[in-house]
C-alpha cells in the first residue's frame, strides 16, 4: 500500500488485515496513522523504493498523493501485479454489503463517525472506515461482523461512484477541488451521478431545500429523506454545523434500521466524543492560552468551525493559524478564503502546501494575508511551521487558538505544547 499513512489508506489496511491479508506499505514520513499501523503488527517503511516490492506481492493500492511515476508503481507495473487506487479498493470490499455511504463538501467525517457510534450503540456491529481516528473506538476503522459497511465517501475525482449504496448521506454540495472539478455546476453533476448509484429500495438524506442538493437529486429515483426534520440532543461538540451532521448521521441510522429506539440513538449522539482533527482540543499553551487542532481547509469549513469557537468562549479573542492546501484550492477560493480569515481576532498564514500540485506563482500565503487585512480582518504571513510555533507559544491566556488545515499545521501546535510541558518542568 502505497502511502499506507493517509487516513483513508491507513483504515483500509486494517480492514484488509482484519481479512486475514499480509500488508506492508510506505510513506514519505511518519504520522499518527503510521504509529497506529505498526502498533497492529503492520509493516510500515519510511520512503519510496522499488524494494517494497517483492516476489511476494499480489496487489499495489495506491493514494491520490502518489504518482503514476512512483518507484512502486512503476516496478508493479513492470512485474504484472495488479494495481487499484484507494476508492476502487474500497469499493471493492464494500462489494455485498449493505453501504451507508457519506458524501458532502465537508461534515463527512463527523457524520460517518456518528453514523458507525449509533450503529455500535445499538447492538448493529458495523464496519465502519472514517477519514479520521474517532475518539470513541479510537482508530479510523473498525471492525464488524453484521453485513452493515459504513464508509466516508469523497467526491474527489468521483471517487464516490466506486460504491453502490443503501442509504447515500448528502451532507451538503459546495465548490471544492477545483483541481479537477470545472465549477459547481460539474461537482452537482458528480452528485447527481452518485444518486443514481443507490441500490434499489435505497435512499438518499439531504437537505432538500438547498439550490446545490436539488440540482444533484433532480432525477433521483430513491426517495429522498429531508434530515433537516430530525430533532438531535445537546452534543458535546460546538456549532451548528455539528448539529447538522447529527441530524443527518440519525437519519441514515433511522433510514436503514427503523427499529432502533430512538432513545439509543440521542444518548450515543450525547456521548459522542468527536474526532482527531474536527475541534480537537491539545492543551494549554505555554502561556495558558488554549490551544485546538482542526482540518478545516475550505472556506465554509473555516468559518462554520470559527462561529462554533466563538459561540463556545464568548469571552475570548480567537487566533488561528491557517494552512492553505492546494494551490488550485487556495487560487480558486481565494476571496473566500479571505473573508472566513477575517473573522478571528488573529489569523496567521503559513506558506501553500503544495500536497500533489506543482507551486503556483500566481498565488501565495502572503498574497492571502494581505488580502484578509483588506477585508478588515488581521493577518500575517509566516515562514514556516518554527515560527508558527513561536507564535502559538507566545498567545496569551485570553485567547484559544487553532492550528486549522489539512496539511501538518499541527505540528506547530504540538511542538508549541512541548514548550509548555518543559516550561513546567524547568
Amino acid at each position: 500500500m502505497v502511502g499506507i499513512g493517509g487516513i483513508g489508506m491507513s483504515a483500509l489496511a486494517q480492514l484488509f488485515l482484519a481479512q486475514g491479508a499480509e500488508i506492508s506499505g510506505c510513506d514519505r514520513g511518519e504520522s499518527p496513522t503510521t504509529e497506529l499501523l505498526r502498533a497492529k503488527g503492520i509493516s510500515v517503511s519510511v520512503g519510496h523504493e522499488e524494494a517494497h516490492i517483492t516476489s511476494e506481492t499480489t496487489l499495489l493500492i495506491y493514494s491520490d498523493a502518489i504518482p503514476a511515476d512512483n518507484p512502486e508503481r512503476v516496478k508493479a507495473r513492470e512485474q504484472g501485479i495488479e494495481e487499484l487506487s484507494y476508492f476502487a479498493a474500497l469499493g471493492r470490499a464494500a462489494e455485498g454489503k449493505r453501504v451507508i455511504a457519506v458524501a458532502g463538501t465537508h461534515g463527512k467525517t463527523t457524520t460517518t463517525a456518528m453514523i458507525g457510534k449509533m450503529l455500535i450503540d445499538a447492538g448493529e456491529d458495523p464496519t465502519v472506515v472514517v477519514g479520521s481516528i474517532v475518539t470513541d473506538f479510537k482508530s479510523n476503522y473498525r471492525e464488524g461482523k453484521s453485513d452493515i459497511f459504513v464508509v466516508e465517501a469523497c467526491e474527489y475525482r468521483r471517487h464516490f461512484l466506486n460504491f453502490h449504496p443503501k442509504v447515500l448521506v448528502i451532507t451538503n454540495i459546495e465548490l471544492d477541488h477545483t483541481d479537477y472539478f470545472r465549477d459547481l455546476a460539474d461537482v452537482e453533476s458528480a452528485f447527481a451521478e452518485s444518486v443514481a448509484t443507490v441500490e434499489d429500495g435505497g435512499v438518499v438524506i439531504a437537505d432538500p431545500t438547498s439550490a446545490s442538493v436539488i440540482a444533484a437529486i433532480a432525477k433521483a429515483t430513491a426517495p429522498v429523506v429531508d434530515y433537516v426534520q430530525e430533532s438531535v440532543p445537546t452534543l458535546k461538540l460546538p456549532g451548528e454545523f455539528n448539529r447538522e451532521n447529527a441530524r443527518a448521521a440519525k437519519a441514515a441510522v433511522r433510514a436503514l434500521v427503523p427499529g432502533i429506539v430512538e432513545e439509543v440513538l440521542d444518548q450515543s449522539l450525547e456521548s459522542f466524543h468527536g474526532t482527531w482533527r474536527r475541534f480537537e482540543y491539545k492543551g494549554q499553551l505555554p502561556h495558558d492560552a488554549m490551544l485546538y487542532d482542526d482540518y478545516a481547509h475550505q472556506p465554509t469549513a473555516i468559518r462554520r468551525t470559527i462561529l462554533a469557537a466563538k459561540e463556545k468562549f464568548p469571552d475570548k479573542r480567537i487566533a488561528v493559524v491557517f494552512h492553505p492546501h492546494l494551490y488550485s484550492r487556495t487560487r480558486d477560493l481565494f476571496d473566500d478564503f479571505a473573508a472566513s480569515l477575517a473573522l478571528v481576532d488573529e489569523a496567521y498564514v503559513l506558506p501553500i502546501y503544495a500536497a500533489r500540485e506543482e507551486p503556483d506563482p500566481a498565488v501565495s500565503h502572503e498574497s492571502l494575508a494581505e488580502a484578509v487585512n483588506q477585508v478588515g480582518g488581521h493577518a500575517q504571513a509566516l515562514a514556516d511551521l518554527d515560527e508558527a510555533t513561536r507564535v502559538l507559544a507566545a498567545l496569551p491566556k485570553d485567547v484559544v487558538a487553532f492550528t486549522m488545515g489539512a496539511g501538518d499545521v499541527y505540528r506547530a501546535g504540538e511542538a508549541a505544547l512541548l514548550l509548555s510541558i518543559e516550561t513546567a518542568t524547568q
